[in-house]
């Protein structure tokens, strides 16, 4: 590891004489201390202390490189800490890290969870709508907040997630003399002087979350009647085939239903949408789903945009396909690519089959039937056929 200039170390809600010695070493021995105001209080950093600028940013850590550097961090610094933060600007050698128990750990030891059967999350940034994705029946979850506002916020969103009956256990101070947990409910959240730091563990009830298979209801979209419908939205995802990690442009996206669960399935995608009403009903179901860490939309003619981004691993044309379209496509595209485009007027069909005939793939075409008020009786009524054309480039 040689000598590092760097030591991140992590505290919990205590006094620095409850540190491993290591860690009191290591702080005995800096330059300069930097940390969170309580953290700086608690080892008494004195004028060598530096707190951290608001809003926050790893450049004064930087800029020390060569000196004695301790960064204080609560708890485990690479779970949802400084420490990735920092490590990222940082070459191997640079830093060294001397963990205490997480939050999260904390947590499940004082409730008798099980970490692997809980989700664990840092929302001292992020919107509460990160937790969609998530919710899930009687599941399990963590949850780090930025204030002692936060659980209050977090129980009435709750609510409006239609789990209300959620149990919450409001955890204010762990691993510290002041350490204290209160139980209360979502919908009976009543709690005062709530102190920070704060997290709320939630054991959720039975029947929340959304489906993990593709194809949402339709109501579950902003959209304005252009969305691909939910049987077809199913087939559609099934043959883009999203994997974790994976980027997806969505051409034409008209409601962004297709990116949306894309990004839900652990996907990045960019939503090109020319039509600015439409737009907004893009950005409603990002801010929605809370996805704006994973999704965003581009507003204007795709074919004039699609270069300027990053490469893509599959892509979606759902609207405005066009000869012109497909061309660029086939030129800016990595080998590899997975090409889904769909189709309902005849135009478009034939331009899909005659690619199809250049570039093999599949071809699908997608009946739909529902049944409607047909007199005193009811009959099928067909929806357009859908023609879905495959490929991997």
């Amino acid at each position: 590891m040689g000598d590092p200039w760097l030591d991140i170390i992590g505290m919990t809600d205590d006094s620095a004489a409850a540190l491993p010695s290591a860690s009191r070493a290591a702080i005995d021995a800096a330059d300069v201390i930097i940390g969170g105001p309580r953290h700086l209080e608690r080892v008494d950093a004195g004028e060598r202390g530096q707190p951290w600028p608001v809003p926050f940013s790893v450049d004064p850590v930087l800029a020390l490189r060569g000196q004695k550097v301790v960064v204080l961090a609560s708890g485990d610094p690479f779970w949802f800490g400084a420490g990735g933060s920092l490590s990222a600007h940082l070459k191997p050698g640079e830093w060294r890290v001397l963990p205490a128990p997480s939050t999260f750990a904390l947590i499940a030891g004082h409730l008798g969870w099980r970490m692997e059967e809980i989700t664990c999350h840092g929302l001292h940034a992020a919107p509460l709508a990160r937790l969609r994705v998530v919710l899930s029946p009687n599941g399990r979850m963590i949850c780090l907040l930025r204030d002692a506002d936060a659980p209050a916020m977090l129980a009435a969103w709750l609510a409006d997630q239609g789990a209300g009956e959620a149990t919450l256990w409001v955890c204010e101070r762990m691993g510290g003399p002041d350490q204290r947990v209160r139980q209360t409910t979502a919908q009976g959240f009543d709690l005062k002087d709530v102190a920070a730091p704060v997290a709320v563990a939630v054991a959720l009830p039975k029947n929340v979350g959304l489906s993990r298979a593709s194809g949402l209801p339709d109501d579950s979209f902003a959209h304005d009647g252009q969305i691909t419908k939910r049987p077809v939205r199913a087939l559609t995802l099934s043959a883009l085939a999203p994997r974790p990690g994976e980027t997806l442009w969505d051409i034409g996206a008209g409601s962004g239903s297709i990116s949306v669960e894309w990004c839900l399935a652990g996907g990045r995608a960019t939503a090109f949408e020319i039509k600015p009403a439409r737009v907004q009903n893009i950005r409603q179901n990002i801010n929605d789903f809370g996805l704006d860490h994973r999704m965003q939309v581009i507003e204007g003619a795709s074919i004039d945009q699609i270069a300027d981004q990053p490469a893509p691993d599959a892509v979606f044309v759902g609207g405005g396909g066009s000869a012109a379209l497909f061309d660029r496509l086939f030129e800016i595209l990595p080998k590899g690519t997975r090409l889904v485009a769909n189709g309902v007027t005849l135009e478009t069909e034939t331009l899909l089959m005659g690619l199809h005939a250049a570039n093999g793939g599949d071809l699908l075409r997608i009946d739909l039937s529902r049944p409607e008020p047909l007199g005193r009786m009811r009959g099928w009524h067909a929806a357009r056929p859908v023609l879905q054309w495959g490929v991997v480039l």
